[in-house]
């Protein structure tokens, strides 16, 4: 089969009716490649347009797209043995694994073979490459992990996620910035409220980083409205529409916060197995527990963007099913068809006053 060249992260394309082709790291995952190829044919059931480049062990990726007809007749498998595993260090995986999977994945996109790239291989790893191949968009220094929560209000947006284990002040700025602008651009937000991750709301809470991050975000006019402090609890509660902090704490808050979902899950099937009247009430109420869990199922949110990049790439949960992959290549498919690189481009150009060569300006806090 051969693939139509839909130009190196063009959205344009699908006006013209060529193909969107998403690249695949099929071996990325706890459970690839079979998650992998499985994910990629519940996605193409709700994205009957979409063309896979997958890149993997061929004789393992074979056999499963046989069982598959029709998802292996919009497939081209690129072969490679070579993977990154989960506890690769980035900077040797970057240097020594170019003909991996994850890093032909994202090659394909450099080139623009594809207009997208989806793995749930090594995080940093991923970040790596993608930054060395993809670049970043002027006035970002380094790529975040974005991805949505379910609140009581409807979804925040919180970044980074795990990109960025150690962050500076002005890494946060940008961070606040991408997330606005993600707001904005994928959930229509007109001013999004951005608030910073602590543990307290009190100004004289956190550490030298975070106070001195909320400073500066306090004296610049953001896409959106700055809030100040948040704590955990303001997550789930919806108190801002975009969350910002370094990687390591928003890696713990996103496990924790499924695995809570798990827990709850578990409790519940546990209750209404403990009695015959438990299980009579279960009956009266199987409709609306039902919507409980879809509401709360993880796999929903599955699929986190890499904000600041110069093409579109989504990390999926390396512990994720066929149907949370899936989903992370709805992801990739949206933000593809929004154009959404080109908004944020355009955003950014509008806040020349705010970045300036790749660095926030440093006022008040950041200069010293």
């Amino acid at each position: 089969m051969t693939l139509t060249r839909p130009g190196a992260r063009d959205a344009a394309a699908h006006a013209s009716g060529e193909p969107l082709v998403i690249a695949l790291d099929a071996m990325g995952g706890d459970s690839a490649p079979g998650m992998v190829v499985a994910g990629a044919e519940i996605a193409r059931q709700h994205h009957p347009d979409v063309q896979f480049l997958v890149f993997g062990d061929e004789e393992r990726i074979r056999p499963l797209l046989k069982r598959r007809p029709r998802l292996s007749r919009v497939c081209t498998i690129s072969h490679t043995t070579d993977r990154v595993t989960d506890d690769a260090r980035p900077a040797v995986a970057l240097r020594t694994q170019k003909q991996s999977s994850m890093r032909l994945a994202i090659d394909a996109v450099g080139a623009g073979d594809a207009q997208c790239v989806v793995s749930a291989g090594n995080t940093g790893a991923l970040m790596a490459m993608a930054k060395f191949v993809l670049k970043t968009l002027p006035g970002i220094d380094r790529p975040a992990i974005a991805s949505f929560f379910p609140t009581l209000r409807g979804e925040t947006v919180m970044l980074d996620l795990g990109a960025n284990l150690e962050c500076r002040p002005e890494h946060l700025v940008q961070f606040a910035i991408m997330g606005s602008l993600f707001g904005k651009a994928v959930l229509g937000l007109v001013k999004p409220s951005v608030g910073v991750l602590n543990v307290g709301s009190e100004e004289l809470k956190g550490n030298e980083v975070i106070k001195a991050a909320a400073a500066e975000l306090r004296t610049m006019e953001l896409p959106g409205t700055f809030h100040g402090f948040v704590e955990g609890d303001d997550i789930p509660a919806g108190t801002v529409d975009v969350v910002v902090t370094d990687g390591f704490t928003g890696n713990v808050a996103l496990k924790t916060a499924e695995g809570t979902a798990r827990l709850y899950t578990e409790w519940l099937r546990r209750t209404f197995k403990s009695s015959i009247v438990a299980r009579i009430g279960y009956l009266f109420a199987h409709g609306a527990f039902q919507k409980l869990r879809k509401r709360s199922d993880p796999r929903r949110y599955n699929g986190a963007m890499f904000l600041g990049l110069g093409g579109i790439c989504v990390k999926s949960h390396g512990g994720t099913d066929a149907k949370g992959f899936s989903h992370a290549i709805d992801v990739a498919v949206d933000l593809v068809k929004q154009g959404f690189n080109d908004k944020v481009k355009a955003e950014l150009a509008r806040f020349g006053d705010v970045i300036n060569g790749g660095v926030p300006r440093r006022r008040g806090v950041l200069t010293g």
